[in-house]
């Protein structure tokens, strides 16, 4: 599909009319078309998913007594997949309540988007707060000791979400209609013109903030795998909105090449890897973990930027190998984390590395659901050598359904690298 093109005014129109009607747009039911299913069983059930929500995709892994979490990167990557899928109509109903949540935020209206959402609707009742003048978009916690609770994490920001929301919102306007298309790239351009902001003088772009609301606080460490994702993120942004606002293009395009070059000073030549980004002074390189996926996602973004991916790749093969599949970083080899390793198939078969690509798809085949849905790890408590953002709890990966994880298999099965704009197949 040739790409359409979207004038400042209209999009600046429908940017003014979303935000004044946002609250009582409703979305259309959209069959799902029997030829997803057939091509990639994750795909349906992501689809499915995204059509029993009519918004927000949750998670399987909850708190009890808990509102139904939803987390913007698994949505984030269902919004590409879709589109991508040829189902747009289910698309869209996760893109239409991204749009609603970055302009309905109960503190920030600088296009800033929190980590974790309600699943469904957040235009519904239970998605929204009502007080006189003002509609804002409700955020998930949990009771304890008789009070309701919210977590740093949950309300908090990160880059890496918020980059990949601008690379959604820009796959999505591809084949919506030209309203839609309007309202997802002013949306787009909101959340990157935040996202600027986060420009560090070291070099590449910091982590995001974390914290509640006025009180948060800006992250100061840089992440390789955020600026992988960012660099792509505004580069396809400045693709849609060249012909319409060529400075700002431009300035996107800037921006792409500072993040890139931050993500290429994190290559260690002698060891053929990408590490995981700088430490809190912002200069110093972390070197303790190795993460798989900064170096997966390096060779899908910037394949032409690597003397040697085929090195990288035998990097994570020799160091974070377990079994037919790859843990989440070259440590404790305790389990198998299934997202990277469907990222490892996509690398494959990139590279045209049939025998290692078909090895690795039979062994996510072992983990899917008759659905098509797989877990986010072999077993429980995969570690990951990470804690998380604004807490002492370690970062573990278990072997509950994880939509993130569906959606990598997806791409692997339908040969899509998300960082690219038209599929390999």
């Amino acid at each position: 599909m040739g790409k359409r093109t979207v004038t400042l005014k209209i999009l600046l129109f429908w940017m003014i009319l979303t935000l004044a009607a946002g609250c009582s747009r409703t979305v259309d039911s959209v069959p799902i078309s029997p030829e997803i299913a057939a091509r990639s069983a994750a795909a349906a059930y992501i689809a499915a998913e995204a059509e029993a929500r009519g918004g927000f995709i949750a998670g399987s892994e909850q708190r009890e007594k808990a509102s139904e979490y939803a987390y913007l990167y698994d949505n984030a990557l269902a919004v590409i997949l879709l589109s991508r899928a040829g189902a747009a109509g289910q698309a869209e109903m996760i893109a239409d309540a991204i749009v609603f949540a970055q302009s309905h935020d109960r503190a920030f209206q600088d296009g800033r988007l929190r980590n974790v959402y309600i699943a469904g609707d957040p235009r519904s009742d239970s998605g929204r707060t009502l007080t006189p003048g003002n509609v804002s978009i409700r955020l998930p916690g949990f009771w304890e000791d008789g009070k309701w609770q919210e977590e740093n994490y949950t309300v908090s920001t990160s880059t890496g979400n918020v980059a990949w929301t601008v690379l959604a919102l820009c796959t999505a306007a591809r084949t919506a209609s030209p309203q839609k298309q309007a309202e997802y790239l002013a949306a787009a351009v909101r959340a990157a013109d935040f996202l600027l902001t986060l420009r560090s003088e070291e070099g590449g772009f910091t982590a995001g903030y974390e914290g509640w609301d006025e009180s948060q606080t800006r992250i100061s460490y840089q992440s390789t795998e955020h600026n992988i994702v960012l660099a792509c993120a505004l580069n396809a942004l400045a693709r849609e909105i060249a012909d319409c606002d060529p400075d700002r293009a431009r300035e996107y395009r800037a921006g792409a090449v500072y993040a890139r070059q931050f993500v290429l000073s994190m290559y260690d030549p002698e060891l053929g890897c990408f590490y995981t980004g700088t430490r809190e002074d912002g200069r110093t390189i972390s070197k303790g973990v190795i993460p798989l996926d900064a170096n997966t996602l390096s060779v899908l973004a910037f394949p032409e930027d690597l003397e040697d991916a085929y090195g990288v790749l035998s990097f994570v093969e020799e160091r974070m190998s377990v079994g037919a599949g790859f843990d989440f970083s070259a440590g404790d080899l305790d389990g198998i984390w299934n997202e990277g390793t469907a990222q490892m198939a996509i690398c494959y078969k990139r590279m045209e590395s049939w025998d290692k690509f078909n090895a690795v798809m039979a062994y996510l085949k072992t983990q899917t659901d008759r659905d098509g849905c797989i877990p986010a790890a072999d077993r429980d408590g995969v570690s990951t050598g990470f804690v998380i953002d604004g807490t002492d709890q370690l970062w573990e990966y278990n072997n509950t359904r994880s939509i993130a994880a569906t959606c990598w298999l997806a791409f692997a099965e339908l040969g899509i690298n998300p960082f690219e704009d038209s599929p390999e197949q």
